[in-house]
């Protein structure tokens, strides 16, 4: 009897001090507040970067008048009997950002060259070639065009992968026509010298330009889109040739003649890859 009821205390009084011991314990350990949980944070969502290449079904803008000097001075506008653009490709390269799902911009630079062809006649003779002569000249002068453009597009939502859009843009473009070059020639009867072909100094400048777009994109991938559409495009009117060296000599001053801008309606196709 005596023995169990020792027994008994002594698991009372150790099961006591293992309990302080755990109390004390617990009276060291330091409760931190709940700590936010760390969100993963997208950076650079939304930019692309984009391709395009384009044709031209139509470019307007030749020049169809230029001026005649005469010392005197006396200075006669005369129309080209015919005067025409050809400029059949474009590029541009540009980078962009997503605002949201309908709504995007980018920035491009553009390139485009051609060529200016035209035609003169005239009832006054050619170099040393007699009165009752006239003269006529096959001209041809090359350009080159390229400048900034910002623009902005709605896209009208995505149905199975198309997107349709339209847009606007506006920027300056740098016009850098090449020399005139005149293949002249005696009309008539009576012509009995040859006739030297001249040249006229090209002019360049920066003009305003706008543009407006409508097509639909495609997805080839999840960050690879394919673009399809129209974009009608106008350069201001600016200088485009001046007098000859003969002519300036003689006093001419100014411009012989200015382009009427260039009017190009394309069709374009191009990639518009996401960076992220």
């Amino acid at each position: 009897m005596f023995t169990r009821i020792a027994v008994t205390s002594c698991i009372v009084v150790w099961a006591g001090l293992a309990t302080s011991a755990r109390a004390a314990d617990l009276d060291q350990v330091i409760y931190a507040p709940d700590l936010p949980m760390t969100q993963p944070v997208e950076i650079g969502s939304g930019w692309y970067l984009r391709g395009d290449l384009g044709y031209s079904v139509r470019t307007r803008g030749a020049a169809t008048n230029y001026s005649i000097f005469t010392a005197g001075p006396t200075y006669t506008s005369t129309p080209f009997d015919s005067s025409s653009l050809d400029s059949d490709w474009s590029g541009s390269l540009g980078v962009g950002y997503n605002f949201t799902d309908y709504l995007r911009a980018d920035l491009t630079f553009e390139y485009t060259e051609g060529t200016f062809s035209g035609a003169t006649s005239s009832a006054f003779p050619c170099g040393a070639n007699p009165v009752g002569t006239g003269c006529a000249s096959i001209d041809s002068q090359g350009f080159k065009n390229y400048g900034v453009m910002a623009n902005a597009y709605l896209d009208l939502g995505t149905f199975s992968g198309f997107t349709p859009y339209v847009g606007a843009g506006a920027g300056m473009t740098h016009v850098t026509w090449a020399g005139l070059n005149s293949a002249n020639r005696c009309t008539g009867v009576g012509c009995v010298a040859p006739v030297a072909s001249s040249a006229n100094p090209g002019q360049d400048d920066w003009r305003f330009t706008y543009a407006l777009m409508a097509g639909v994109s495609y997805d080839l991938t999840k960050d690879l889109k394919v673009d399809l559409g129209y974009k009608y495009s106008k350069v201001k009117d600016g200088a485009q040739f001046g007098y000859s060296a003969g002519d300036v000599a003689s006093g001419a001053t100014g411009v012989q003649a200015s382009d009427n801008g260039f009017e190009k309606h394309e069709v374009r196709v191009g990639l518009r890859y996401s960076l992220w």
